[in-house]
């Protein structure tokens, strides 16, 4: 396809997120705000607590990661309120250099799917993210009003092609080729022509029980970066996440959440969990 020209005086989306990584390392630090997390900063669980613990987290991350990446439902609990928190982390993050990672899954058809591009991607929308992550499994084709307004406005979507969690399996390595091997096909067919990164990534889990490679997936080709969950609270490390996207490190985006969270309330230490994962995951990418 013909990749439409990005908004002027924006870069793409692919470069911003490589010389945000190249910058600041591959950590993205994740806005998780669960109700027990909340308990243990000492903070309600109510709109007020959740904005509180937002920009905590964002005050300490800027200057020392490369992106943050918000979860969507844990804000949308709290109805219009937590929406508009939402709002406000999204405008703080860009106001702190900090690539945002929308973590909210949608995936639908038709002009739902345009409704929920506009809502994430487009120029001026009080939701607008840097991306979002997606679900593909309505059909690849289903997300095209997100790849195309993501692409005209140098903004990025993350497709989820191999999880973390072991439910997935089920799904997406199912058939021959599989599942995940007909997505990164086409994401690779989106991404053709980037000069370094393309504009739409992959969510491909770093607790894998094989490697991309072993299962058969050329994530190198695919000019695709790579969103990897599964480091700290989930088991991997930065050695599995350095072993596993062996080739294409430069491009992986590592989200923590728990493993860097459980530092607060304090800011001193919150920043000095981030800029230790930070140190960690640089050097064990860079070998």
């Amino acid at each position: 396809m013909t990749t439409p020209d990005p908004r002027p005086g924006r870069q793409p989306f692919g470069e911003r997120l490589l010389d945000q990584i190249e910058q600041w390392g591959p950590l993205c630090v994740g806005l998780d705000p669960h109700p027990h997390l909340l308990a243990d900063w000492g903070l309600p669980d109510t709109p007020e607590g959740l904005r509180s613990f937002s920009l905590s987290v964002l005050d300490a991350a800027e200057n020392r990661c490369a992106a943050v990446k918000p979860q969507s439902a844990f804000y949308e609990r709290h109805g219009s309120a937590g929406v508009a928190v939402l709002e406000e982390v999204l405008a703080a993050s860009r106001e702190r250099g900090l690539l945002s990672v929308l973590d909210a899954k949608r995936g639908d058809i038709g002009s739902t799917m345009g409704g929920y591009a506009q809502a994430y991607l487009q120029d001026g929308s009080p939701l607008v993210a840097d991306s979002v992550t997606l679900s593909p499994y309505l059909g690849y084709g289903s997300l095209r009003p997100a790849l195309d307004l993501a692409a005209e406005t140098a903004r990025g979507v993350w497709v989820l092609g191999l999880t973390s969690n072991p439910e997935g399996a089920e799904v997406q390595l199912a058939g021959e080729p599989t599942v995940a091997a007909r997505i990164l096909e086409q994401v690779a067919q989106d991404n053709a022509g980037a000069p370094r990164c393309g504009h739409v990534g992959l969510v491909v889990g770093a607790t894998l029980p094989r490697t991309p490679t072993e299962l058969g997936l050329d994530l190198a080709a695919s000019g695709a970066p790579v969103l990897t969950p599964g480091v700290g609270a989930q088991g991997a490390d930065e050695h599995d996440v350095a072993r596993t996207f062996a080739g294409l490190t430069e491009r992986v985006l590592v989200p923590i959440g728990r493993g860097v969270l459980e530092s607060g309330p304090d800011g001193a230490a919150l920043a000095t969990a981030i800029q230790g994962w930070s140190d960690r995951l640089r050097g064990a990418l860079r070998g």
